[in-house]
């Protein structure tokens, strides 16, 4: 994508849309094909993170010229036009022997970008403040990830740097409508789920009420963006991201407005579809729409549990995702309230009473003691269990029974040596056992503590702190995910293990508060 100053300014100014920014894909074209189809990076990310050396409309007029010649060489045109992206704190070392507070305080600033961090022709969209990126190939915020790291930087005395990260989502809500998967070009066409309610609550715990005044606008779009077309919905069809089931229950799934493969694992998406059997459309929006739920990829997906080319993730209403919109709306219903608009704090209050209801009707399912996904074409229960059966307990839309239940489940099936297992199968993706993942044991951390599971709770929060520490001893490092089962960090999945690693540096330091006694 070609930003130059020029088009920064008017980015800054609000006058650039979504549809305005040009993908890597693109921009490129044919070029941008043959280098992710013919593997010329190891990881497709790397090619549209890379920065061309000359504007990208010469590149490519570079590339249709050499190409013609006899000999022409892919990989040394690309080494010759392309600076390849490096690692995000790869230039870090860490302190034999440091505490791992001291360690994640230093690696906040180390993770952290700036304003002017921003390079011509880079996929990254500028952002008008502060940010933290969590390290290895993830270059740039991301919008999940931010609020498990602002749990961190609150306890490491950074409250400046998680406001300023709110404000960058305010100005994408803003600018966009939307806050996109993460501030790259290629990331603008879907979401990931939505913490912005929950950034906001965050912040005001210590800025006060005036902090939910503030963000009134970007709360209000930021629910337009998922509930968008959900008044003219008919019984039994969906649109975008809103489901109206045949009874008139109206819940949410996750979606991506492009159906074609995505940039940044263009050449996996593609084999993908191949085998699948099916449109390769279908496939690709599926894959699209799993990225955007945060989970890619898992079994919770998957039509056969097992294969990738069995996705089909839009077909799914999930817990998890429908928490964080009762979240939103009870969040919104106080920021009415505050401002003076008793009218907008009814209609909010009545929508999330309504979901709530929604949520203990459809996606309760009393065989498996959880709260699961509901595939609403099939019209029936996923039998899958998975860390996502929490979220209504941490976003307190269960009652005290399914909590017990749930804590019940939790223990039978997804308790290991070190934590909480992802889901209970084992199927070589990332988001399946044996890993855990930092924001999902905090998400079940905090539930079970909303719902008096105390021992529980603190079961899980040992074991985990545990094993960050043991890698931590070891290694140096904190990484993206863990084996819970044994002695091996996490694994599987499209790309190596990533270390830096903001969410787990943000919930690590949160629990050493919590449990101060685990540090030792």
């Amino acid at each position: 994508m070609r930003i130059v100053p020029v088009l920064l300014s008017l980015l800054f100014a609000g006058l650039v849309h979504a549809a305005d920014v040009k993908t890597p894909a693109e921009t490129y074209g044919e070029l941008f094909e043959r280098v992710q189809l013919e593997h010329v990076y190891a990881d497709g990310k790397s090619f549209v993170d890379a920065l061309p050396v000359k504007a990208p409309e010469q590149v490519l007029a570079d590339y249709r010229e050499e190409s013609k010649r006899d000999g022409f060489d892919l990989r040394k045109f690309v080494e010759s036009h392309f600076t390849p992206p490096p690692a995000a704190g790869a230039e870090y070392h860490s302190v034999q022997g440091q505490d791992v507070r001291e360690h994640i305080d230093t690696l906040w600033k180390v993770l952290e970008r700036k304003p002017e961090d921003q390079r011509p022709y880079s996929s990254r969209l500028a952002l008008p403040h502060r940010y933290v990126v969590p390290g290895g190939r993830f270059n740039e915020i991301y919008y999940w990830d931010s609020y498990f790291t602002m749990l961190g930087l609150e306890e490491s005395g950074r409250h400046d740097l998680t406001v300023s990260m709110l404000d960058n989502f305010a100005w994408l809500i803003d600018q966009f409508g939307h806050v996109p998967n993460g501030n790259r070009s290629y990331y603008l066409s879907r979401s990931q789920p939505p913490f912005f309610a929950a950034m906001v609550e965050l912040v005001a715990q210590r800025d006060g009420d005036a902090t939910y005044r503030k963000y009134l606008p970007q709360l209000r779009r930021e629910y337009e963006f998922w509930m968008e077309g959900a008044a003219t919905l008919a019984p039994g069809s969906a649109h975008r991201r809103v489901v109206k089931l045949r009874d008139g229950t109206l819940l949410n799934r996750y979606w991506d407005d492009r159906d074609t493969p995505r940039d940044e694992s263009y050449a996996q998406d593609v084999e993908t579809a191949r085998a699948s059997g099916r449109p390769a459309a279908d496939v690709y929006r599926n894959l699209r729409a799993a990225a955007e739920s945060g989970w890619d990829f898992g079994s919770r997906w998957l039509a056969d549990g097992k294969t990738l080319e069995t996705i089909h993730t839009t077909d799914f209403l999930p817990p998890d995702l429908n928490s964080l919109l009762y979240q939103l709306e009870m969040t919104l219903a106080k920021a009415c309230v505050l401002s003076g608009d008793a009218a907008c704090a009814n209609d909010m209050r009545m929508r999330a009473t309504t979901r709530k209801t929604a949520v203990e009707r459809t996606l309760w399912n009393p065989t498996v003691g959880a709260f699961t996904d509901y595939d609403w074409r099939a019209r029936k229960s996923s039998d899958r269990v998975s860390c996502a059966m929490l979220y209504p307990l941490y976003f307190k839309l269960s009652d005290q029974e399914r909590a017990r239940t749930i804590a019940e489940t939790v223990r039978a099936k997804l308790l290991q040596p070190h934590g909480l297992a992802t889901t209970t199968a084992t199927t070589g993706q990332q988001w399946d056992a044996p890993n855990g993942w930092a924001p999902l044991e905090w998400i079940a951390i905090g539930g079970l503590r909303n719902y008096d599971q105390e021992a529980l709770a603190g079961t899980i929060a040992q074991r985990w702190v545990a094993k960050n520490l043991q890698v931590y001893r070891s290694t140096g490092k904190l990484v993206e995910k863990y084996d819970v089962t044994g002695s091996a960090a996490g694994g599987g999945g499209e790309y190596p293990l990533q270390d830096g690693f903001g969410w787990t540096n943000g919930v690590l330091r949160k629990l050493l508060v919590l449990y101060p006694r685990l540090a030792d």
